[in-house]
């Protein structure tokens, strides 16, 4: 080796050197919370919020190495002071996306503090504002709210990619391992334990509560699901499936109802309709191009009459009406397209010759207040500082992998099953909008229908349904009272057996 190689090689092992040594002397991610105390009214506890570090077993070639840090999961929990841990029932809540945070539950419906956000019609203006939750389920639970990695303020550790945790399993394990960080270090396994998801919330927890079970052996005695997504193939046209368009059609012809197109009859009439020729509609469609001119011609005018569009749109989309399509079609006629989320909240286009509807109004409507609220309340009342941005709808989960379920529908209604097979003293509550147009109630109740567990077992799961979309809690008169049977159903579900 010549001396110039000699001293070049001396100067990459030098480098090397210093980086191992660099890294040696680096520290490794620690938690990082903050505890304070507050009351509401007669109601005393204890509120922690931050981030904990989720370590991951490490083994190479049959050998154990140890645990490493891989992500910072941000979380935010409410304890009651001077409760009985024994008796004390717990929930943990998430939200869906996949890419959301848990903003919603968090600030919407379940925290002591909650957004003064309006509703469809009468939304609150800027700046905004916070009220207190009268109706808070920390009355009856305490609360754990978690942001999956890359939402909130979860991100990976420094030098770990987060994509290992945007998909479907990674993700049940990894917030089924926090829970189970969570409960032994707070000395919660002898408390009743809930968990509460929203949308693709549904999907994780179904998928969390069978983990929670097969892995760690912890039996829940409640799931309660909100607006849950437990079955793509009931949404989504992807497959060319029968069943969307007959599942989606109450869900129109109560949203033509709200606005006002179906003048001379009553909500009831119309979605009960709707819900009378959902299997006749399956069977239309699944004639295909043999459908006979007739049959089609009276299911185009029987469709357009309940969806409150024009029979020459029923007819061009061929039966078919998409639903990000119809809620761009249906108001076109005044200016205005509908939401999805929650059909009763419109707005208006940059023109109104769009195919597909260009935004939802509903998540425009609240992202705002519910926004502002979070970063004011986490600041000024928890004294959490964190200057990362906290993600309430991250996109940086995407695409999310769905690898297990390759070449078919993503359907946890299997888990769900198996759950409540292994579990008998599991209960389920199920909220539902009637006004929801991302998951519409015929879809959740479709997919409930093929839940194959002992016909008895249907006493454990209870359903509700509210006049109101996705996010229920918007419209007050939905939050009280979802607010009541959430308190209710864990009552009864925590002094069961």
């Amino acid at each position: 080796m010549t001396d110039e190689a000699k001293h070049e090689a001396a100067e990459n092992g030098a480098d090397k050197n210093g980086a191992d040594e660099k890294k040696a002397d680096k520290p490794e991610p620690a938690d990082d919370l903050k505890t304070t105390h507050h009351t509401l009214g007669e109601l005393a506890y204890t509120a922690t919020t931050g981030r904990i570090v989720l370590h991951e077993e490490i083994t190479e070639d049959d050998k154990f190495n140890g645990r490493k840090p891989k992500a910072e999961v941000s979380i935010t929990w409410y304890t009651l002071d001077d409760a009985d841990v024994t008796e004390r029932p717990v929930t943990f809540a998430f939200n869906g996306g996949p890419g959301s945070s848990s903003i919603w539950l968090h600030m919407g419906l379940l925290g002591p503090r909650r957004v003064n956000s309006g509703d469809a019609g009468s939304l609150t203006p800027p700046p905004f504002g916070l009220l207190d939750n009268e109706e808070t389920l920390l009355r009856h639970t305490d609360l754990v709210f978690i942001d999956p990695v890359s939402t909130g303020y979860s991100r990976a550790v420094e030098g770990e990619k987060a994509k290992d945790y945007h998909g479907f399993s990674k993700d049940i394990e990894s917030i089924s391992e926090l829970i189970r960080l969570w409960t032994t270090r707070n000395n919660r396994w002898l408390s009743p334990k809930f968990l509460i998801g929203e949308s693709y919330g549904g999907t994780r927890g179904a998928g969390i509560a069978e983990y929670l079970q097969t892995r760690f052996g912890m039996a829940l005695n409640g799931v309660m699901f909100i607006a849950p997504a437990f079955n793509t193939e009931t949404l989504y046209h992807a497959s060319r499936s029968e069943l969307p368009d007959p599942l989606f059609l109450p869900t129109y012809a109560a949203t033509a109802h709200y606005h006002g197109l179906h003048p001379d009859r009553t909500l009831e009439e119309v979605v009960d309709e709707a819900r009378a020729y959902a299997d006749e509609f399956r069977g239309i469609l699944a004639k295909g191009q043999n459908l006979d001119p007739e049959t089609r011609a009276a299911a185009v005018a029987k469709i357009a009459s309940l969806a409150g569009v024009s029979e020459d749109y029923v007819d061009r989309a061929n039966l078919r009406l998409e639903h990000t399509r119809f809620y761009a079609e249906l108001l076109r006629h005044k200016r205005l397209i509908t939401g999805r989320l929650d059909t009763r909240f419109t707005g208006p286009a940059d023109h109104y010759t769009h195919e597909q509807m260009p935004y939802d109004p509903f998540l425009v409507g609240t992202d705002g207040p519910y926004s502002a609220a979070l970063q004011y309340y986490v600041r000024s009342e928890l004294e959490y500082e964190n200057d990362h941005v906290y993600e309430r709808l991250s996109r940086a989960v995407h695409p999310w992998s769905y690898k297990e379920f390759e070449g078919e529908a993503v359907d946890v209604i299997g888990k769900l099953g198996n759950v409540m097979r292994l579990n008998p003293f599991l209960q389920v509550h199920i909220a539902m909008g009637r006004y929801d147009g991302g998951v519409p109630i015929e879809a959740i109740e479709y997919t409930l229908d093929h839940l194959e567990i002992p016909l008895a077992d249907r006493e454990r799961i209870e359903t509700k349904t509210y006049p109101a979309g996705h996010m229920m809690y918007v419209h007050e008169e939905s939050r009280v009272q979802q607010s009541a049977d959430l308190a209710d159903f864990i009552q009864r579900a925590a002094n069961r057996g």
